[in-house]
């Protein structure tokens, strides 16, 4: 496998620091470690590229909180803003070189794909399976509680397969140990932090060639630790879970959770595989039940909000647009507007 050298370089000039503060603040302006940052940015830029080239440059700190859509999870966030400036400037300098060599099914956390493109290649799959073999069963699995089992050194072997570059070695190592779960040393990476996202598709990128390439499984789809497989034959299946359930222990330290299982899937009326927000079948998509109560749940705040007034329609629009689209790609555009019809928002004059 090709390694690359020179990366630090490249990371520590004053233009990609730049960058990279451009890209921290989105959406972040108006918060305090923004403003604070923003007071004296030629300076504190300045002091952040001496820190880095004299490897004087810590992970100041996290702090942790916990979010309950669309279920209960501690999220883990860095603290200070130049610490997510540092995190941008990696991540624009060695994503683009795993970029090339992940799969094309791996749909999470990466330019120009997403849950909806995941959907539709699932639902292409099932198609193209349904017409070749007539059968169709989904093996569908998910990694228990996968950021909190990341183990760091398997996760730095995997960086140094691509990367001979030890300046930025030391500095990404200097990232991955900045956090543990706690009672559990060297294991774990937070999952608020935006390297996280590319260490956790690395890290079952490892998986995905293992599928894809030495098991040749033809219908294989990722979306994080959710993954599926389709074939016609169950036995292939139960087979193939018990041999992925030992190659994840013995290569990634990593276990399947207790709702992976394989199961038939229906042509039309039945069971369909539940995905990514939506029932899927061959020919036809629905969302699930419990996005929409999410999305319920969600315009009933925003109507308290809006009544209080704390927010205006503008700001409705913009929460709301990109859950009508996941709504859309599910047919459940009409149920939506019909909501929304029998409950207005409202203010008092």
């Amino acid at each position: 496998m090709k390694t690359y050298n020179g990366l630090f370089e490249q990371l520590i000039t004053f233009d990609a620091l730049y960058a990279a503060y451009l890209k921290s603040r989105r959406g972040k302006r108006r918060s305090w470690p923004c403003r604070h940052f923003e007071r004296d940015l030629e300076g504190n830029l300045i002091a952040l590229q001496n820190d880095l080239i004299w490897a004087r440059y810590r992970v100041d700190g996290y702090r942790s909180f916990l979010v309950h859509e669309p279920k209960t999870r501690r999220i883990t966030a860095l603290t200070e803003f130049r610490d997510r400036v540092v995190q941008h400037a990696i991540m624009a300098v060695i994503e683009p070189l795993w970029e090339r060599s992940f799969i094309s099914h791996s749909y999470a956390c990466r330019a120009g794909r997403g849950a909806h493109a995941g959907a539709d290649y699932a639902q292409a799959a099932m198609r193209e399976c349904l017409r070749k073999h007539g059968a169709l069963y989904a093996l569908k699995a998910d990694v228990r509680k996968y950021f909190p089992s990341v183990r760091h050194a398997a996760l730095k072997g995997l960086l140094r397969r691509k990367i001979s570059d030890e300046r930025m070695l030391i500095l990404l190592d200097s990232i991955i140990d900045s956090y543990s779960e706690p009672g559990t040393p060297a294991t774990g990476i937070p999952i608020g932090n935006l390297t996280s996202q590319l260490f956790a598709n690395i890290y079952l990128d490892a998986l995905d060639q293992h599928v894809k390439c030495r098991l040749r499984q033809r219908w294989y789809v990722r979306y994080m630790d959710d993954f599926v497989v389709l074939h016609h034959d169950k036995q292939h299946l139960q087979s193939l879970r018990i041999s992925l359930e030992i190659w994840l222990g013995q290569n990634l330290q990593l276990e399947l959770n207790h709702k992976t299982g394989v199961f038939p899937i229906a042509t039309h009326n039945g069971r369909g595989l539940d995905f990514l927000g939506y029932h899927i079948w061959p020919h036809k998509r629905r969302l699930r039940k419990a996005s929409l109560n999410r999305f319920k749940r969600r315009v009933r705040r925003l109507q308290r909000q809006y009544a209080a007034r704390r927010i205006g329609f503008p700001g409705i629009h913009q929460q709301l647009t990109s859950w009508m689209a996941h709504a859309r790609h599910g047919d459940a555009t009409p149920a939506v507007a019909r909501y929304l019809e029998q409950h207005p928002f409202r203010r008092e004059s």
